[in-house]
Parts: structure tokens; sequence; C-alpha cells
């Protein structure tokens, strides 16, 4: 382990400096900033907290900490779930929610130049508003743009359009050093040395601290349709997917999850959306699927010849939303998985494995075995266009100890599996703390060692977001 010094009063004069106003100390520091959401990968306090305005702030700062050999996590609005912004060596936490400006758009070539603390949300609903869509759509739209790019997040529109590596042009940075420096250019393409901006994104905050982005838009569409397809049980509903692509249909989304997490998420919402039984038939799985293009006259046989298919291949009906009220409805329920979730489990971890797409079936049926052997509950959906599956691991009774090392044994062997499969640990949540282990096994310490030779070279005494992705403590 680094040897970090501590956060010294002559210090916190320092940041006071570099930070007016704005440089927290001891009890006054925000308990949310000991973790992200999800604590199970645990909780430390920082000795500082300074919520930054400014990429020459962000530089000043990061040059104190440097000088002193104190370790900085970077943190936006903390909705991470594998314990990327947890700072566990303690000293400072920069939050970038501040710095929280849409700067400008360049219409002409597509762009838009945002500080890293916009939200989501606030992105795609203001760009529409200049006839623009962002197209990456993680689930948490109160997440800031400064982790969607840390974490290469990705949602449910990426089977569409890809995850959010595929969306940013330029970033200014801040490295560990305080050095200011600019990756990428507007340009939509480049072969000019090494691609530093790629390796930025997804580095989850350890190598430095992106303090402006420029992304890029395309022309909003004007005509969205979704179909929520019914099946008696996830086993057909599943086969049913190699075929949207068989038959070159091109899904904005394309979705799967089972009857007991939608119940979880309609008892959240306090609002149900989906049907439950059909002719007399229980119902125990759905596909959730949405197409987009310039007009309804084009979705039309669309929608029609994806209906037919999916009733020819066993779905017991095919609900069609196209007006915003229904579309509303039934996206809130899906995008509320988690927080259904969180409101109703007390202990909770999870994995985002991803696999081929023809193996998310025999994938499935292995994790609905393997969670026979273990006391906690198993709740999972999917990007099923993408074959990125989100498994859950629930209980409200188990002691904390005892959950975590069944988990661990199930997670060993879920992940396993992953990888014989020729899947990855992560599709768009990222490493973090809480699975470094695992990236280790999968990685093999050949990569692991080009990693943190990489880290090492952006950040030579380890201070930035330590114990994350490729380093361990």
């Amino acid at each position: 382990m680094p040897n970090y010094l501590k956060v010294t009063p002559e210090i916190i004069a320092e940041l006071e400096k570099a930070a007016p106003g704005r440089v927290v100390t001891g009890a006054d520091v925000n308990p949310d900033y000991s973790k992200d959401e999800m604590p199970i990968y645990g909780v430390r306090m920082p000795d500082v907290s300074i919520d930054a305005q400014s990429t020459e702030e962000v530089s000043a700062i990061m040059k104190i900490c440097y000088e002193h050999d104190i370790p900085v996590t970077t943190r936006g609005a903390g909705t991470g779930l594998v314990g990327g912004c947890t700072p566990i060596c303690g000293g400072v936490v920069i939050c970038t929610m501040r710095m929280n400006r849409i700067l400008s758009y360049d219409l002409e070539n597509f762009a838009v130049t945002v500080q890293p603390g916009v939200l989501l949300q606030q992105l795609a609903e203001d760009a529409l508003k200049h006839g623009c869509m962002y197209p990456p759509d993680p689930g948490e739209k109160m997440a800031t743009l400064g982790g969607n790019v840390a974490t290469n997040a990705g949602g449910m529109r990426a089977v569409k359009y890809g995850c959010t590596r595929d969306y940013v042009r330029a970033m200014t940075v801040v490295l560990p050093n305080g050095e200011i420096t600019r990756f990428g250019g507007t340009v939509s393409k480049t072969s000019s040395g090494y691609s530093l901006v790629n390796l930025m994104i997804g580095s989850e905050g350890t190598l430095g601290i992106i303090t402006e982005l420029t992304l890029k838009l395309i022309p909003a569409p004007q005509a969205t349709v979704s179909l929520m397809a019914p099946f008696e049980d996830l086993a057909a509903c599943i086969s049913v997917v190699p075929k949207f692509f068989m038959k070159h249909y091109q899904p904005q989304a394309l979705e799967f999850f089972e009857k007991e997490i939608l119940v979880s998420s309609e008892q959240y919402l306090g609002k149900q959306v989906f049907p439950r039984k059909i002719e007399g038939t229980d119902i125990g799985a759905y596909l959730l699927i949405t197409f987009d293009g310039n007009s309804m006259e084009e979705l039309d046989p669309i929608v029609e010849s994806a209906s037919e298919m999916l009733l020819e291949e066993g779905a017991l009906d095919v609900l069609v939303a196209d007006t915003p009220p229904k579309l509303k409805d039934i996206w809130a329920a899906r995008s509320s998985f988690l927080e259904g979730i969180e409101e109703q489990t007390k202990l909770l971890d999870e994995c985002d494995v991803v696999v081929p797409v023809n193996k998310i079936a025999p994938y499935v049926e292995f994790v609905d075995e393997a969670k026979k052997n273990y006391d906690f509950e198993v709740k999972y959906f999917g990007h099923a266009g993408d074959g990125n599956l989100h498994i859950y691991e629930c209980s409200t009774d188990m002691d904390r100890e005892e959950f975590k090392k069944q988990v661990r044994e199930f997670l060993d062997s879920i992940y396993r599996k992953t990888m014989e499969f020729g899947g990855q640990i992560s599709g768009e949540h990222g490493i973090g703390l809480g699975k470094v282990h695992y990236l280790e096994e999968a990685a093999g310490s050949v990569n692991m060692g080009l990693m943190l030779g990489i880290k090492k070279v952006f950040d030579p005494k380890l201070i930035l977001n330590p114990g994350k992705v490729c380093m361990k403590l």
C-alpha cells in the first residue's frame, strides 16, 4: 500500500485557499460522501470533502494533494453500484455536482459541451429542445454525465445506439499532479496516436478527473413505439431474442424480466401497468421492445411483423404502447426495478455480467439452479438485446456476514460460468472496489499488470481513487 500522509491543519488551510468556503472537514462532511448506492462494499468517511466549481479549482486541489501524498476520490451523484466512489483510504473527496452547466451546442456538428455534474436526465431533456437526442440511456437518470463516462455506462438503448463510449468526442482532464490537459476533438474520427480519451472512458476515476465533456448527439427520432410481449415462462421469453437480429429488426431497446421483479417495481410505484394473466394463463416473464424512426408510417410494418413473430414464438399476446402516457407508464415500471428492490430489501448485492446473446437462456438456467443452494433471494432482469444481465442478491433477515459469505460463493460460481460462456465481469456498472477480485481472476495477471502499468503512468503516486479497478490495497 502506498504511504499516504494524513491531512493536517496546514494542508486544510492550503485547500481553503484553493476552494474558499467549500472545504468541509470532520463531522460536518456529508455522510453520503462515504459510499455509493451499494454500501455492502464498505463505508469510509473522508477527512475532507470539497464541492469543486471549476477545472482550475480541481487543478489547484490536486496539486496540493499530489505534493502531500493525500489520496483523492472523485464523485458525482454517487449512484454507482460497485463502491467506485467510496474513499476507502480517507483523504479528500472532490464532488463535481456543482459543475453542472450545459456550456454550448454545436448543432452543425451534432455535439454538445457540458460540465461533468450535468445530470443525464438534464441533458436528455435539453437536447430534445434542440431537435437532438443523446442516445445513452442508463437506468439511473439522476446520475451525472461525468460518472456515466467514468464507468462507460450502457443502458437500455445500447442495443441500437451503443454505450456512452460511442458518444464521447473530447474531454478536459485534470491529471493527478494537477496538470490540465485535453483529449480527443470535435471531429467524428481520428487515427492520431493512442486514444487517450478512450483510456479515460471507463477508468472509474483512477487516471484523472474529468472536468468538461464534448458529447455526440444525433437527430431526435420523430416516432417511438413499444411492444410488451408476455410469456408463460422465462425460457420461452428469452429464446425469442436472437430472432430479432436474424430477422434484421433494429430495436432501440430489448428488455426481459420475470414477473416477480415487475411486481416489486409496481408495488414501489403504487400502480399496476402490466397484466398478470392472459386468458386464464399466468404470465411468468415479459419482453419489452421499443422501436424508433422518422414516422409511425415507417414503424407500422415493423411493429406488425415483429408482433407476428412474437406470437408465432409463443408470446401470449402483444400489447402496443404508441402514445406518450402509455410509453411513460410502461418504462416507468421498467426503470424502477432497482428502486423497488432497494425499498423492500435490507441486505443487497449485485452483478451485471454480459454474455453472448445466444447464451442468455442457458446462463439464466444456470443462475436459477445455482441460487437453490443459498438462503438469499435472487432477482434479475436484463438488456436482452446485448446480453447484459442484472442479478441482485437480496435478503431481509439473514445475518450480514453470513449473507456476504453466501453471496461470495454464489458470485464465484456465476462469474465462472460467465467466463466459460465467453462473457465479461461487467457490462456497464464497472469494477470499482467490489469486483476487483473477480476482474483479477477473469483478466489474468498479464492484463491486470498492463492496467496497473497504465495507472502508474497517469498516477505515479497512486493517489487517485486507490484500491479500485486494477489496484489492490
